[in-house]
């Protein structure tokens, strides 16, 4: 074999190299999008209140739900093979008709793009805060402008990025917003152990866990949820067999619920029931590591941005044109779900409540409710024999989720400190740029 030869590769490696990429740059594309959520998932220990002097519990929680996303996500695939089809929507239309089409295609479409309008508002919150530590830049500056900042990441980076036709070219993007969610993770581990000790528990912040508690589901359920994508990422694989899927799940969804956990545990254990919605609203304004930390933040939502807008032009072309878009559909479409989108993030800004109501009312019913229903219907048997009484158990699990977050958040919805300084930056000690004494 001479040089040339040895150098050159074969049709099957090729092949083997393109379905290698296409599993990562799916992977990429996965995680990105379950992080893009679960970045704030330390939001729903605001909520639950969990005790961290007993571990245990609180990743018990996280592991239940990392258990029930992983199946529910393979169920989801799993029916589509059973019945022939190949996205959720006609995975659902083929099992439960038309009604059930209307209803998913609802949901489907409400979960991300209240996950864009929350997006928006982060990155307004975390920007205006990055620029404003540019010297020259006061609070009545164009940049310290939350309005101004979010018009500009959307015309610079979002609407650009969101208008590809192929998911798998976002590969290499979520791969640097997974780089950039691995810094920010190291700034809140190292705040942490700085601030921590700095700032006064709330009253009963380590109180094992509050009768509230359900609402943390809710709000974990939209940060683990990545079902409304799930077939437009397999179908970008090289070989979409349920096997490649199956691996391409556990190591995604295991990976978002490390990184979720370890952002649930920094972020509380910091500043316990003052936590807000937006992790990098707690820190001080001249807290140099934490605007470090900022500027990562609002890159790493700026380019998880896309892959919700993917979904939600996808549904709405299914439920309107029922087939593949021209190219001025797809620009037109594009700009109408951004345009939109952006408009009502500009005229809201408190997150928190946005997240509850998103987890109970759309990550629910993805997660748990209609991935099992799906498969119960195209399965044989009994609905409590067997492989079927698992889904039957999340139906369940899902309905009870639902009623009684929602109920949670209409009688005690969370609220925010959007903009406002926290009481405790008034001490130079905490807010980071002086060693704690």
């Amino acid at each position: 074999m001479n040089s040339e030869e040895g150098t050159t590769l074969t049709a099957p490696q090729k092949a083997s190299g393109e379905h290698r990429r296409s599993m990562i740059y799916a992977s990429f594309n996965f995680i990105n999008s379950i992080i893009g959520s679960g970045i704030i998932g330390k939001y729903s220990l605001h909520i639950s209140k969990f005790n961290l002097s007993h571990k245990q519990t609180q990743i018990t929680l996280m592991l239940c739900l990392y258990f029930v996303a992983d199946y529910s996500i393979i169920l989801l695939i799993k029916g589509g093979n059973m019945s022939g089809t190949h996205s959720y929507q006609s995975l659902v239309k083929s099992t439960f008709g038309f009604p059930g089409f209307l209803i998913l295609s609802g949901l489907q479409f409400l979960y991300p793009f209240i996950a864009m309008i929350s997006y928006n508002i982060t990155i307004g919150d975390t920007l205006t805060k990055v620029f404003q530590r540019i010297p020259g830049v006061g609070p009545d500056h164009i940049l310290a402008e939350r309005h101004f900042v979010i018009l500009l990441s959307t015309l610079a980076f979002t609407l650009p990025l969101s208008l590809y036709r192929n998911i798998e070219k976002l590969g290499k993007v979520s791969f640097l917003s997974m780089v950039l969610t691995l810094a920010i993770l190291i700034i809140a581990i190292i705040r942490a152990s700085t601030l921590g000790t700095q700032i006064l528990p709330t009253e009963n912040a380590w109180v094992f866990a509050k009768w509230n508690a359900i609402q943390a589901v809710g709000v974990m359920s939209f940060a683990f949820i990545c079902h409304h994508n799930s077939f437009l990422i397999y179908g970008s694989l090289d070989q979409p067999t349920l096997s490649n899927w199956s691996r391409v799940t556990h190591g995604s969804v295991g990976s978002a619920l490390i990184i979720s956990a370890a952002f649930a545990v920094a972020g509380y254990s910091t500043f316990t029931g003052y936590t807000q919605g937006d992790i990098f609203e707690n820190y001080c304004r001249n807290d140099n590591l934490a605007t470090f930390g900022r500027f990562c933040f609002g890159l790493s939502i700026i380019t998880t941005f896309p892959l919700e807008c993917f979904v939600t032009r996808e549904v709405l072309s299914n439920v309107i044109c029922s087939r593949d878009l021209s190219k001025a559909e797809h620009v037109a479409i594009t700009f109408l779900i951004v345009a939109v989108c952006t408009s009502i993030s500009l005229a809201y800004d408190c997150l928190g409540v946005v997240l509850e109501l998103n987890g109970v009312l759309s990550a629910t019913p993805l997660i748990f409710i209609i991935p099992s229903a799906c498969f119960l219907k195209l399965s044989s048997g009994r609905w409590f024999k067997g492989e079927n009484l698992l889904p039957t158990i999340l139906i369940s699990i899902g309905l009870f989720v639902m009623v009684t977050g929602l109920t949670m958040t209409g009688l005690y919805p969370q609220d925010c400190s959007h903009g406002v300084e926290m009481f405790y930056c008034a001490d130079a000690n905490v807010s980071g740029t002086v060693p704690p004494s």
